[in-house]
């Protein structure tokens, strides 16, 4: 998990979400990845696509059996359908989603009946830590935001305004 925060941190160095993920398998690294919709202007470049894409290519397999996936978040429901199509063999993250998570907040998929792979999980790994990072992420991104509405207008802004 250490290693997926550190990830985080090159997603938050780019202004993305500051998401981390690493994919493991007997014992060794096999891929990582870090959130990167708004650099890679791609909507499915979450950390968990981008290292299950990575693992992919490295062990010339899309079924990734045999692997544990670590990351700060609880997974969305698109990363979830990856997970499960990949056959990742357990789930460990950070914080927990309680809006979006889909391991087991806002829908459990680890437990749904029409997928046909079971994943294992374990949540809540250095909670705080990752958690920590989201929030100062978000607090900062909010403060920015007020500063930039409370500037004032400058020639520019003036002249070819923000409709």
């Amino acid at each position: 998990m250490r290693h997926a925060l550190r990830l985080a941190g090159r997603a938050e160095d780019y202004g993305e979400v500051p998401i981390g993920a690493v994919l493991v398998k007997d014992g060794a690294v096999v891929a990582e990845g870090w959130n990167s919709p708004i650099r890679l202007h791609d909507p499915s470049a979450h950390a968990e696509i981008i290292a299950l894409r990575a693992a992919g290519r490295a062990l010339q397999n899309y079924r990734l059996v045999g692997t544990t996936l670590y990351v700060t978040l609880e997974p969305c429901v698109m990363c979830m359908g990856a997970i499960s199509h990949a056959r990742v063999q357990r789930l460990v993250f950070g914080a927990f989603d309680l809006k979006r998570g889909a391991v087991c907040n806002a829908l459990s998929l680890t437990d749904a009946a029409f997928l046909n792979h079971r994943v294992a999980w374990l949540g809540g790994v250095m909670q705080t830590q990752c958690s920590a990072l989201l929030s100062d992420f978000f607090k900062a991104k909010r403060a920015l935001k007020i500063v930039e509405t409370q500037r004032p207008l400058s020639a520019i802004d003036t002249a070819y305004p923000l409709k």
